[in-house]
């Protein structure tokens, strides 16, 4: 029984020639590498940020705090323009936003500012907190006097009546933990329910007695509810959906988790009470803002790089990242697994232990129970496993670690979240044995002409066969342990000399892989198209070092001449490079020019042409001219200057004419050259007019 499949012959044919041999292995989605911070998030920093002499005071801070917290010294040189950006600013009346940004820029750039600078905005805040109608102004104003007690400890930011302030903006909170923008709004947000708890925060840090403890209990309260809502992917990410869509800025998961998560970690740091949070959920926080990768643009960059700086040192729980060098382990390489733990700035972590718990093959849910602690590497701060497991073969694996800490009081501070998943890609050369390709009597499956393969190398075996026969490929595919390899790629291809091409998928059973094609039920997909083929073997996988895409030499096929009713071959796509490429050169091939008349011939005619001329100068001898009437006083000889000369350069134009000037032009020229010439020629007419009539009347 025949096992080839044959495909269609159309776009598909070419479509598998350039499929990438090796591909991505499709795993289990609860499997996926986090790492921390990397300098590919450095390079988009310096990429996406680029504050410049007219950026905003919001847009240089975040640039600026990004650079920080990434740890960026090329930075642009903005201090003189925007320190004097920020001084201005805080000398002036200016909003509350404007002077929030210009106190963040300030405790970056430490400007030069006056004493009395801050003296003279701190009442101005305190009478904002008061008069406040919406969590904006307590954000922009109790953030401010934070920032100024942190800039200066001489002037007076503590509010004295802390608790009301406290009251008012615990009271735009909702049941679920989130927050109203103000009391006219009826929407809430998780992005308002971060910068609330960041305004709490900062009422607590200003609070000239202590805050009662029941207002700081129902806070914890609504923080826990907040958390409640939080949606979780498979990987174990954990991430706030923002629903609310408006006028204050980013809304959307990144920006409203990453709001929460600087709230939260605000609010841990000046609360006297431990909150408790479960650490599973801050570490998964602290996946989802790395599993973003590198994002787009600038403000989400900020988002996502405050956020983790926020994790990276809070009282609440610092989350641990294991992560892999590599997740593609060579067993013909025998590479060692590596494993790193690193916080998700990429610090170092605390003392601890790896332990590797078990074995997941791809796709099936047995798995091996290793419970095996890997080496710690001192030098190169690094996990490792000596040797893979023996029954490891090539294969796509979920290998599952847990981090033991050796501290017990560090269990209390870092979150390491359980058991991680993690994917793994065994890899290694696959044997190839016992290749041949034969051609077979259609009726008893006789071998007429059998030629040895060698897949390895180089092939070039020459074949032929009639509608009558058959030809059969045979191989043996085996991993490094022996096993059987199903490919994702086993295909065959055989292309005609006019280009049409026939691909066939090569079936297996076990180590075996064989294809055979009946020509004589392939002659009307084949077209009837007699001639050379020629044959290409593609084997390819992600986990085969060797994959090849190997030509193996031609078959001369005889096959019957076509009925009538036959269908034709397809009509074979254009190259683009022949469609788009250079042109063919056009030689323009011009008329032959006229032949020339003799040179006596011409010199005869220059002459007839001048006889005019000389015949005019002849006649004014005769007649007398003279220039005894020429103009003596001045303005009558300018004019009659000017005439000569007007008349001059009509003559001269038409030389131009002539020669090289077109009609638009000359006549353009010829236009002012005819009003100038009839203004003086007008002047020195009437002059000689006047003088005659003068002489007669005399």
């Amino acid at each position: 029984m025949n096992s080839q499949v044959p495909l269609p012959i159309t776009r598909m044919a070419k479509v598998l020639e350039f499929l990438v041999l090796i591909l991505s292995v499709l795993i289990c989605g609860e499997a996926v590498i986090f790492k921390p911070i990397s300098d590919s998030h450095r390079s988009a920093a310096l990429e996406l940020f680029n504050p410049t002499h007219g950026s905003s005071l919001e847009e240089t801070y975040e640039a600026l705090r990004t650079f920080e917290v990434l740890g960026i010294e090329k930075q642009p040189d903005l201090r003189a323009a925007t320190c004097a950006s920020v001084v201005d600013t805080l000398s002036s009346p200016s909003a509350l936003k404007d002077l929030f940004q210009a106190l963040r820029v300030n405790g970056l750039l430490n400007c030069e500012l006056k004493k009395k600078t801050f003296a003279g905005i701190a009442p101005r805040l305190k009478d904002a907190v008061k008069s406040a109608s919406s969590l904006l102004d307590y954000y922009y104003s109790v953030g401010s006097l934070v920032l100024i007690k942190g800039l200066s400890s001489d002037v007076d930011v503590h509010l004295e009546s802390a608790d009301s302030v406290f009251r008012a903006i615990k009271a735009l909170s909702q049941s679920d933990g989130r927050w109203r923008y103000s009391s006219n709004n009826p929407e809430s947000s998780t992005y308002a329910a971060g910068i609330a708890l960041e305004s709490l925060a900062g009422v607590i840090s200003l609070a000239s007695s202590e805050i009662d403890q029941s207002l700081i209990s129902m806070v914890k309260n609504d923080i826990s509810k907040l958390l409640d809502d939080l949606e979780k992917y498979d990987d174990g990410a954990y991430y706030f959906d923002e629903k609310l869509v408006d006028a204050h800025g980013h809304q959307g998961p990144l920006s409203a988790s990453s709001a929460v998560v600087r709230g939260i970690t605000a609010f841990a740091a000046v609360s006297a009470e431990n909150l408790n949070l479960p650490g599973e959920k801050i570490l998964g926080l602290a996946r989802f803002l790395l599993g973003v990768g590198v994002p787009g643009n600038a403000k989400d960059l900020y988002y996502q790089i405050e956020a983790l700086a926020s994790l990276e040192n809070n009282r609440v729980s610092i989350p641990l990242i294991l992560s892999l060098p590599t997740s593609v382990l060579s067993l013909t390489r025998k590479d060692q697994l590596k494993v790193n733990v690193n916080t998700i700035l990429g610090a170092a972590a605390p003392s601890l232990t790896i332990k590797l718990r078990q074995i997941f093959s791809s796709g099936s849910k047995d798995a091996s129970v290793i419970d095996q602690d890997l080496k710690f590497d001192h030098k190169n701060a690094v996990h490792y496993l000596d040797a893979l497991p023996k029954d490891i073969d090539v294969g796509s694996y979920i290998f599952t670690f847990e981090i033991v800490l050796h501290d017990s009081e560090h269990k209390m501070i870092y979150a390491t979240g359980g058991r991680t998943k993690v994917p793994i890609y065994v890899t290694g050369v696959i044997k190839v044995d016992n290749a041949e390709i034969s051609v077979l009597d259609s009726d008893l499956g006789n071998v007429e002409t059998r030629k040895k393969l060698d897949l390895a190398g180089e092939n070039s075996i020459s074949l032929s066969a009639n509608h009558l026969q058959k030809l059969r490929l045979l191989f043996q595919l085996t991993s490094p342990l022996g096993h059987a390899l199903k490919p994702h790629q086993a295909f065959l291809k055989l292309r005609h000399e006019s280009k049409v091409e026939h691909i066939f998928v090569v079936g297996n059973s076990g180590i075996q892989f064989e294809i055979i094609l009946d020509f004589l039920g392939l002659v009307e997909k084949f077209f009837y198209l007699s001639g050379r083929y020629d044959i290409q073997l593609t084997v390819g996988d992600a986990v085969m070092e060797n994959s090849f895409f190997q030509p193996l030499g031609s078959v001369e096929l005889d096959l019957p001449e076509p009925p009538e009713k036959a269908s034709r071959p397809p009509p074979q796509a254009v190259d683009p490079s022949l469609r788009f490429g250079p042109k063919a050169e056009i030689a323009h091939i011009f008329r032959a020019p006229e032949k020339k008349p003799p040179t006596n011939l011409s010199y005869a005619f220059l002459a007839l042409v001048l006889l005019p001329f000389i015949g005019f100068l002849v006649g004014l001898l005769r007649l007398g001219v003279n220039l005894k009437n020429f103009p003596t006083s001045s303005a009558p000889a300018t004019s009659a200057i000017l005439f000569h000369l007007a008349i001059a350069a009509v003559l001269s134009l038409y030389l131009l004419f002539w020669l090289k000037l077109n009609l638009f032009t000359t006549l353009k020229a010829l236009g002012f050259l005819g009003v100038f010439l009839l203004f003086v020629g007008h002047r020195t007419l009437s002059h000689l007019a006047s003088t005659s009539a003068k002489l007669k009347s005399a």
